[in-house]
């Protein structure tokens, strides 16, 4: 009976000079600059050749081995196979860049061949050459559109397409091949490079952003609800009007022409060419502000924001205490949604002590810089809100509350003509 022999999996053997060992899947690969010479490391065995089948014995150091696959038998133990080469430098190739308005395309083309083996149990083994692709496009990092550098790393080096990002502006393209190998048996790099130019296809991206303005002085208290605060953003949320907002398109260096569009409802209602804008939303509603921009060959999807500006409202205290705790130390109106606003106090005897027509402010409780005497005092607010009719009037109208519930008579909707006490209690600071 013939014995099957022991398989060691160790790997026995080390390289004389200098190569570069790589694992391929279940594959002990090593590539040579020159002469291939390998050495045992469990001294004299037998060095069997996988592809001629020939066995030398006795040997403990083998020089000048063709390429291919071989293994070692000592002592009727049989250790796991190995494959040399010598590198070759592929041949012919060739790097070309194909700008597209969705992403560029990089085309390689020459002899991109892999390397190939036998094993011991017939079957072919490949070793895929290996690349890297390195190029920089353009990220928006909140405030900006800024370089980013992109690495591909372990692609196939084969000839044919490798799809890129987008690219925005002018980039250089550099394809490295075999890098690893060559980092051991060179020590430099072998790449082909091309160029993004500036007359060529460039994409094109826009990121929207806008800018709100706030009614009043910068830092000071407001009453108002519901007011936004300086922001970037204005998605989807219930804002008081009238509001002005700036929007910005924030391009890519790319863009030439600009389209913008503000619905309401489903009406348009602005249309615009400029790379920025700037708008006043003064009418309750919901809009939808849509951008669109593109250049002789590339367009971007469109990016929209939507607002909605709510219904005026108004209502007024009967109470505050202006004793500087920090706590309700001025006479102020809860509003929303206002555009004109009127307010005057008064004294028992009907002295006028203070007006103002800045919803946003209010009176503090003094008369000429000295603190005015506690008690009621009378005040009269006319005020309209966006939701008003542009012809609105106050002649007439009784003092109210108007709303669109507690109100069916649309004439009236928006327009406050109120007037009561306000009661000044200075109490204790705490």
């Amino acid at each position: 009976m013939m014995l099957m022999p022991v398989i060691a999996y160790a790997l026995p053997v080390e390289c004389v000079g200098l190569a570069k060992q790589i694992v391929n899947g279940n594959d002990t690969l090593f590539f040579f600059s020159g002469n291939i010479d390998m050495r045992s490391t469990i001294g004299e065995a037998e060095w069997h050749s996988i592809e001629t089948g020939s066995v030398e014995t006795g040997v403990e150091m083998q020089y000048n081995m063709d390429e291919g696959g071989y293994y070692i038998v000592k002592d009727g133990v049989e250790y796991s196979p190995f494959y040399v080469f010598r590198y070759v430098e592929p041949e012919n190739l060739n790097l070309e860049l194909t700008p597209d308005c969705a992403g560029a395309v990089l085309r390689l083309t020459g002899d991109t061949k892999p390397y190939t083996y036998k094993r011991r149990d017939g079957s072919e083994g490949v070793y895929m050459r290996a690349c890297t692709i390195d190029y920089n496009v353009l990220v928006w990092n909140g405030e900006t559109w800024a370089d980013s550098a992109v690495q591909m790393i372990n692609l196939k080096l084969r000839e044919g397409l490798y799809n890129l990002e987008p690219l925005y502006d002018t980039t250089q393209i550099a394809l490295c091949y075999d890098t690893e190998i060559r980092a051991t048996l060179f020590s430099d790099s072998a790449c082909l490079t091309t160029e993004l130019l500036e007359n060529e296809v460039k994409s094109v991206n826009m990121e929207l952003t806008s800018l709100a303005t706030v009614r009043g002085v910068e830092g000071e208290k407001s009453n108002e609800r519901n007011r936004p605060t300086s922001q970037r953003l204005i998605s989807a949320s219930e804002y008081s009007g009238p509001l002005e907002v700036a929007f910005y398109s924030n391009p890519t260096p790319a863009v030439q022409f600009y389209k913008w569009a503000i619905y309401k409802s489903s009406q348009c209602i602005v249309t615009r060419h400029d790379k920025d804008i700037r708008y006043t939303f003064s009418e309750p509603g919901s809009y939808r502000v849509v951008c669109t921009v593109n250049n002789a060959s590339c367009t971007a999807d469109s990016m929209e924001m939507r607002v909605t500006i709510s219904e005026s409202y108004l209502r007024v205290p009967n109470v505050f205490t202006p004793n500087g705790d920090g706590v309700n130390d001025e006479f102020r109106v809860s509003y929303r949604s206002l555009r004109e606003f009127h307010c005057w106090v008064y004294n028992r005897w009907g002295k006028l002590v203070y007006e103002w027509t800045d919803p946003a402010k209010g009176w503090d409780g003094t008369v000429n810089g000295r603190p005015a005497a506690e008690g009621a005092y009378y005040y009269v607010v006319r005020a309209m809100g966006t939701d008003a009719a542009k012809d609105a009037s106050y002649i007439g109208l009784k003092a109210t509350y108007n709303s669109r519930k507690r109100d069916a008579d649309e004439s009236v909707i928006g327009i406050y003509q109120l007037s009561g006490d306000i009661n000044l209690l200075r109490g204790k600071k705490n």
